[in-house]
């Protein structure tokens, strides 16, 4: 049935299908709203949230009517996982219908109790949020986290999935920004050198919170269609209200649907729905506000029909290394088009906790080769 659905995908993409007789492979699913420290550069900065997880019920509906399409959850948003105390339960949920979660924690939460508990469950990836490699750098973008606290949770949760061989792939990511852009070396070494550890990431900041009069892309980036509006991720917020994409509700969009109100068919190919992918397969998504306005990448159509043709949680594990290849010109630079063209933030791509063949201003140097070289995502 999966394979079957991805075909399906797969075909409507190529042939820019405006209706599609498949659901996502993919989901964003927003457990909790509730978050326990302050970030200035999150969201919930300028999208204020309640104090509320996603109901059983939405949540169980959402996993009934795709249970056999679904085959990834990434179960974050704009809360703190770990305070959804029914958490593991929905892990659980998930591995009964072959569907794989993901988790990302800002950690001021992962005690050895709930590291062990976490590591007892299905979950196949964890993202450990650390924004900097210093105490200041750190607390100015995590307050209300106390930096050492916070690495040694992360630490020991390393440690005790490399001790018990747990299949969990560990990825410790820091968002690069003007307080710690130049911790970048002194983050990549020490993260690369915990047991446990599979990617250390760093990346650009994608919310526009901290600078919104940077975002969007121009008109002529529109080469090709966006891969969210035919294999997901979608977004489902803890109330069930269904977004086209993670960044559609950040941006002030309005939802397509909600859970429990319309079966999840009819909301994947609502009229809204619909309208956004002709826009978009005419070359004409810079005409939707959202998508003006959205700083995300937006990769060729290679790798999205790449993407489809195996399983999610197989493209999950292989993303960062095609990501790594493209930014050290292994791969085509115009595999993956930049966030934009004029003044686009600076990234530093993926490094394997096992090795690094670049160092991290060789990595700078190629990403910002590729940029020059790419005029597609």
């Amino acid at each position: 049935m999966r394979l079957w659905n991805r075909t399906k995908l797969l075909w409507g993409y190529l042939t820019k299908q405006t209706r599609l007789h498949a659901l996502p492979v993919e989901y964003i699913v927003e457990t909790t709203a509730k978050c326990n420290i302050y970030c200035p550069m999150c969201p919930r900065e300028t999208h204020p949230q309640p104090k509320e997880d996603m109901t059983d019920e939405v949540f169980r509906r959402l996993i009934s009517e795709t249970g056999e399409s679904a085959e990834h959850m990434m179960l974050i948003g704009l809360g703190e996982p770990l305070l959804d105390k029914a958490i593991f339960d929905r892990i659980e949920h998930c591995e009964k219908h072959k569907i794989t979660t993901l988790l990302s924690t800002n950690g001021t939460l992962l005690d050895e109790q709930a590291s062990a508990k976490l590591l007892a469950t299905p979950l196949k990836h964890i993202t450990f949020s650390f924004d900097g490699s210093t105490k200041e750098s750190f607390e100015h973008y995590r307050k209300g986290a106390r930096f050492e606290k916070v690495r040694d949770n992360f630490v020991r949760f390393a440690k005790m999935k490399h001790d018990r061989g747990a299949n969990i792939q560990l990825v410790v990511q820091m968002v690069r920004m003007e307080k710690n852009r130049n911790e970048v070396d002194d983050f990549m070494a020490f993260w690369k050198a915990v047991p446990g550890v599979d990617e250390v990431r760093v990346k650009a900041d994608e919310t526009n919170v901290l600078a919104p009069e940077s975002a969007g892309h121009a008109a002529s980036d529109w080469q090709h269609p966006c891969h969210y509006l035919w294999r997901g991720p979608m977004y489902i917020k803890h109330n069930g209200d269904v977004y086209p994409c993670c960044q559609s509700y950040m941006l002030d969009g309005q939802p397509v649907g909600r859970i429990g109100q319309q079966p999840l068919t009819e909301i994947f190919n609502s009229e809204a729905m619909q309208n956004m992918r002709k826009l978009h397969v005419a070359g004409r998504a810079g005409e939707i506000d959202i998508c003006a306005r959205c700083c995300t990448t937006i990769p060729h159509p290679i790798l999205v029909a790449g993407s489809l043709f195996f399983h999610g949680e197989f493209v999950r594990k292989l993303l960062p290394l095609v990501e790594r290849l493209t930014y050290m010109s292994k791969l085509p630079a115009a595999l993956l088009q930049p966030p934009r063209k004029a003044q686009a933030p600076e990234l530093v791509q993926i490094a394997t906790a096992a090795r690094s063949s670049l160092t991290v201003d060789q990595e700078s140097q190629t990403v910002a080769v590729a940029k020059d070289q790419s005029k597609t995502h």
